[in-house]
């Protein structure tokens, strides 16, 4: 079975049958995905991470599916059904859908109604109709099966049993379900309708009431709302093809030409079709058709969130963080370059005396503490703090940063955070959580659940298994691309390196606590429970800075410093000169030093790593101000043009932070002057960008933005086909434009309108 699954998801995926073998060994001794990525390239064909996961989780499904085949034979043999033939097709299988209609025929069931016509004996009867051979009038043959004790009145209720056992036969014919999933997958439409009496409550999905578009192409965000309207009782929900093809394909299927037998098959072929068969294709649909949409909306969530956690950071500043606030006040938080916190105070901006209080007050901290920056949330009164604190007469001026506090509040209640700060209030917890995350954004956003961070599509609507295992991965990948210092990280940060975990991460934190820092990565095996494994999958990923052994400080793997000081000693010179000169790097033969063990993609990762050791993978910190005098949406007007923070890409478009408390939409067909069938290949969470204002609708709290250029004025404020064949035509909003509109569907959703108003409201989950 093993070898079987490997081979084929080398051929699925593309890829040499020992790649994945090699990957497949790896995985099952325990080595953790971004470990086999950076250091095990010569087992695996220099596999990127991408793929080493695609491997992982396909053997998963396959290892699942081997795991039901194993049932499905147990089942039968306990039951003394399993025959030669009928266990070949089990294990020849190759999908689950294959496999389970393999053994429908065969699987225990509630009483149907064909067993009851079994049981009054008429499947001789069933038999004679269903071969078709047109000898006599089936009603003349019926006859001989009325018998009055089992309920059989007379030939009619014979031949109605008779029926009821030949739709089941048809139900549960493999090859009949093989034609009609493929149908149902290629033609297969998904309508919708309001739910009786509930047009005024289920309003915001009043543009699916009349809905119709084919399935294989409905996109993920239309999916999951129909659904979800679905869920809440306001929609009806359907997926099926015509059924007139349906029953037509089953005819050429069962049907052997005019006569009275043929008659009766085809009233139970009916039959079948609209009480079993369809039915059963149709819960298969619903099924795939949420599947693919929640893959899509878990792909979109986490190219978000590593987009988010990778945003470049500060670096080593004295902030002064200030969580914004009215009727409360605005909590204030000193912090080192560390991120530890110095102080904490409340100011209040209600009043113009409250405001030159609060003047004064900051600039005495700033002095007090020697801060070099200041950080303010982007929460209520976040524009009058961003105001006052660039307001400060301080010398030299400190720059001031708006800073999203997307899932601030939920560290702040967390049990993280009561650890960190059993003693502070809530909100001074959220003030050094905004702070924190100018300086190190991964370093503060891992102790936060990826889900409250705010940059899903529909995620509560998704398997949450699958959204946690997928944003765990992302989580990972980003910890152990940048790397994480093991002497000032925190718990929660070291137990998303390789190897370690929340056990190991505490421990290493309580042994620097107690012991003082680490000199080397050596000392790490001398934490509890950090044994050999663990320490050979994390080591690389750990760095100690200032250490005794300048490769500790850079993610060259202790595996492999014999090999820099080998290197070292022909160059005749110390591993530390290596890493200051450039000439000496340039003496160095790669291909010198490639053995059996060691070839010239690890060799050459080294090299690269010894030009810049422990260099941090994000880009650098880009300066950013929202326009002044753009504070609320009652400033906006259509045609303005201003700087925004792009905080969530979907499917239908990304949306944009322009400084006014409610993020705008930038639609796809917004985003560039050509055609973007991907909004993900235009932006990025947390990119700068510049937008037009294109639309205000201050009832329906909405603002609609654009990326295009500048148009010609008659068509400034109202969107337009940005596809290469429709230039100057308006397509419908909902991205499937007219190729994709089934005849006689209504048009797709619009930008504003009830549908995405649900999207706009609910799409983070607040």
């Amino acid at each position: 079975m093993k070898d079987r699954n490997i081979a084929k998801v080398a051929q699925e995926l593309e890829l040499g049958l020992k790649q994945v073998s090699a990957t497949a060994e790896l995985l099952e001794n325990g080595s953790t995905v971004p470990f086999i990525a950076r250091y095990r390239k010569e087992a695996t064909g220099a596999l990127d991470e991408v793929a080493i996961v695609a491997i992982r989780d396909r053997l998963g499904q396959l290892k699942d599916m081997d795991e039901r085949r194993s049932a499905i034979i147990k089942s039968l043999t306990e039951r003394e059904l399993l025959t030669p033939e009928l266990e070949s097709k089990v294990e020849a299988a190759e999908t689950m859908a294959t496999l389970e209609d393999v053994y429908l025929p065969f699987r225990p069931k509630r009483r149907t109604r064909a067993m009851q016509a079994r049981e009054k004996g008429l499947e001789p009867l069933a038999e004679t109709v269903f071969a078709q051979n047109n000898q006599a009038d089936p009603l003349t043959k019926a006859l001989e099966f009325v018998d009055p004790e089992k309920e059989v009145e007379n030939p009619e209720d014979a031949l109605a049993g008779a029926r009821d056992i030949i739709a089941e036969w048809i139900n549960e014919d493999s090859e009949a379900r093989a034609h009609m999933r493929e149908l149902f997958e290629k033609k297969a439409l998904i309508t919708c309708k309001v739910g009786t009496g509930q047009e005024e409550e289920g309003a915001k999905y009043k543009d699916y009431f009349d809905w119709s578009e084919p399935a294989k192409s409905a996109p993920s965000h239309r999916v999951l709302a129909m659904r979800r309207g679905e869920k809440e009782g306001f929609l009806l929900f359907r997926i099926a093809p015509d059924q007139e093809e349906a029953l037509a394909l089953l005819g050429r299927l069962f049907l052997k030409g005019p006569g009275l037998d043929s008659e009766q098959v085809e009233k139970a072929l009916v039959d079948s079709y609209k009480r079993l068969l369809c039915p059963a294709m149709e819960t298969e649909m619903r099924l795939l058709t949420k599947k693919k949409a929640e893959k899509e909306a878990v792909k979109v969530f986490a190219e978000n969130l590593r987009q988010l956690l990778l945003a470049a950071p500060l670096g080593l500043k004295r902030v002064l963080a200030l969580d914004p606030g009215y009727r409360t006040g605005c909590k204030v938080a000193c912090m080192d370059r560390q991120g530890a916190l110095l102080h904490h105070d409340l100011i209040n901006i209600l009043s113009a005396k409250n405001r030159e209080d609060a003047r004064q007050k900051l600039t005495s901290l700033c002095e007090e503490y020697r801060i070099e920056v200041l950080a303010v949330g982007n929460g209520t009164a976040s524009r009058e703090c961003e105001a006052l604190c660039k307001s400060l007469e301080l010398n030299p001026r400190r720059p001031v940063y708006v800073v999203s506090e997307s899932g601030a509040s939920v560290y702040s209640a967390s049990d993280v955070a009561r650890r960190e700060f059993p003693d502070l209030d809530v909100s001074v917890r959220g003030a050094v959580s905004i702070g924190r995350r100018l300086l190190d954004p991964l370093a503060e956003l891992v102790k936060i659940d990826p889900k409250a961070i705010g940059v899903g599509q529909y995620q509560h609507d998704v398997d949450q298994g699958d959204l946690k295992r997928s944003l765990d991965d992302v989580v990972v990948s980003c910890v152990n691309a940048v790397g994480v210092e093991v002497n000032t990280a925190s718990p929660e940060l070291l137990s998303h390196v390789s190897g370690l975990g929340p056990a190991l991460a505490k421990n290493i934190v309580n042994t620097r606590q107690e012991n003082g820092p680490f000199s080397t990565r050596r000392d790490l095996m001398k934490v509890p429970r950090l044994g050999p494994k663990a320490f050979q999958q994390a080591a690389g990923f750990l760095r100690i800075r200032n250490g005794e052994n300048p490769l500790d400080a850079s993610a060259v793997h202790p595996e492999s410093y014999p090999l820099v000081e080998k290197i070292a000693g022909d160059l005749e010179c110390q591993v530390v000169d290596l890493l200051k000169s450039q000439s000496l790097r340039k003496n160095i033969d790669p291909s010198r030093y490639v053995t059996e063990e060691v070839g010239l993609p690890t060799i050459n990762d080294i090299l690269t790593e010894l030009e810049k050791p422990g260099r941090d993978p994000r880009q650098g910190f880009e300066e950013f101000s929202f326009a002044e005098g753009v504070e609320k949406p009652e400033d906006l007007e259509t045609g303005m043009r201003l700087p925004g923070v792009v905080t969530n890409v979907t499917n239908f478009g990304a949306f944009v932070d322009i400084g006014v408390h409610r993020d705008g939409l930038v639609h796809v067909s917004e985003l560039a002057d050509s055609f973007v069938s991907d909004p993900r290949q235009v932006v990025k969470v947390q990119q700068k960008v510049m937008v037009t204002v294109l639309e205000v609708d201050q009832k329906r709290n909405r603002i609609s933005l654009s990326m295009r250029s500048a148009r010609p004025e008659k068509d400034k404020g109202k969107p337009q086909d940005a596809s290469p064949q429709g230039q100057g035509k308006r397509p419908p909003r909902g991205g499937g434009g007219k190729k994709a509109r089934p005849k006689g569907a209504k048009p797709q959703p619009k930008v504003f309108n009830d549908a995405f108003a649900r999207q706009l409201s609910k799409l983070t989950g607040n």
